[in-house]
């Protein structure tokens, strides 16, 4: 078959032929139609990922066939039984797993679910980690509730802007930030009620006369930011933390955790609880996940450098 290799750090991926993989006891074979792009591979070919392996295909989403079903990847592989963490055994799929970025994988049939119906390939690729991580974050983490404020930061990441949709229809009012005024006028498109850039001075207090306040706050950056961000919550907010692409947290006052009785919670991932309960979710509302763009497998680093370069809207997916 034809795979996306990763061979060393900092380098190029490679188009290779790779022998098939042979399924074992209780695996499925799967034909993939379509992978998508996250983060975490862009993160393990610069070296900022714990435990690489060479070679490695990354990818930990996709979407193609199985004995005539249209199939989605659950990317948590060995989560465990326990739905507050992640047992010892867990790990993502793509590194040290081979992974999505290929025409066949091989995986746990547990692991595989059926598409919702209304999407296409390419739609149902750019679902499962960021729908996972998104669905974990607002509901399981931080038990949003119909008609609560909600601001999600970073607007434009397959993961915000899933939790942007999720929100919205869940009977939530979503504010969001960005640092792109063409992604924050996107997001009202999207159903978000308005935003601000976190460019311009005084961005917090822009979002304090626009909503008020937050019950919930969906961040990926942490950072000095967060502060703010903490700062702009209601008695009783939640602060669901997924990501922290900006560092270590400074000028963060405790006294306005205690006295406003705030939570601050990391969540990653998801068990196959939040997979589950996210798909139906997704099926009954008939979301779409945003997509980019699409390139062809063989167009991978193109993709890559996509991410890299931070100006995408939704998912970036690879068409196999």
């Amino acid at each position: 078959m034809k795979a996306l290799v990763l061979n060393a750090l900092h380098q190029h991926l490679e188009l290779s032929e790779v022998p098939d993989p042979v399924p074992r006891k209780g695996e499925a074979l799967v034909a993939l139609h379509a992978a998508a792009l996250n983060h975490r591979d862009l993160y393990i070919t610069q070296g900022k990922y714990a435990n690489i392996q060479f070679p490695s295909i990354l990818g930990s989403d996709g979407a193609g066939e199985y004995r005539g079903r249209r199939v989605l990847i659950f990317p948590s592989l060995e989560w465990g039984n326990d739905q507050r963490i992640p047992g010892k055994q867990f790990r993502v799929l793509g590194m040290p797993d081979q992974g999505t970025f290929a025409e066949l994988i091989s995986v746990s049939k547990s692991n595989v679910y059926t598409i919702p119906a209304h999407l296409s390939w390419e739609e149902a690729a750019a679902l499962p980690l960021a729908g996972l991580t998104a669905w974990r974050a607002l509901f399981y983490r931080c038990a949003l509730q119909r008609g609560e404020r909600v601001l999600i930061t970073g607007i434009g990441g397959g993961v915000a802007l899933t939790a942007l949709q999720l929100a919205v229809a869940a009977g939530a009012e979503v504010f969001v930030s960005s640092g792109s005024e063409e992604k924050i006028e996107q997001a009202v498109r999207l159903g978000a009620k308005s935003g601000v850039n976190y460019r311009t001075e005084g961005w917090d207090k822009s979002l304090k006369q626009q909503a008020g306040g937050f019950d919930v706050v969906i961040d990926s950056a942490g950072g000095d930011g967060l502060a703010a961000l903490v700062a702009l919550c209601n008695p009783g907010g939640r602060v669901g933390i997924y990501g922290g692409s900006l560092g270590k947290v400074n000028g963060l006052s405790p006294q306005i955790v205690f006295w406003k009785q705030l939570s601050i919670l990391g969540s990653s991932m998801g068990s196959p609880r939040d997979f589950k309960q996210m798909l139906t979710f997704i099926s009954k509302h008939e979301i779409r996940p945003v997509i980019d763009l699409v390139f062809p497998l063989a167009e991978g680093n193109a993709a890559s450098k996509r991410m890299e370069e931070g100006g995408q809207f939704g998912k970036i997916v690879l068409k196999i």
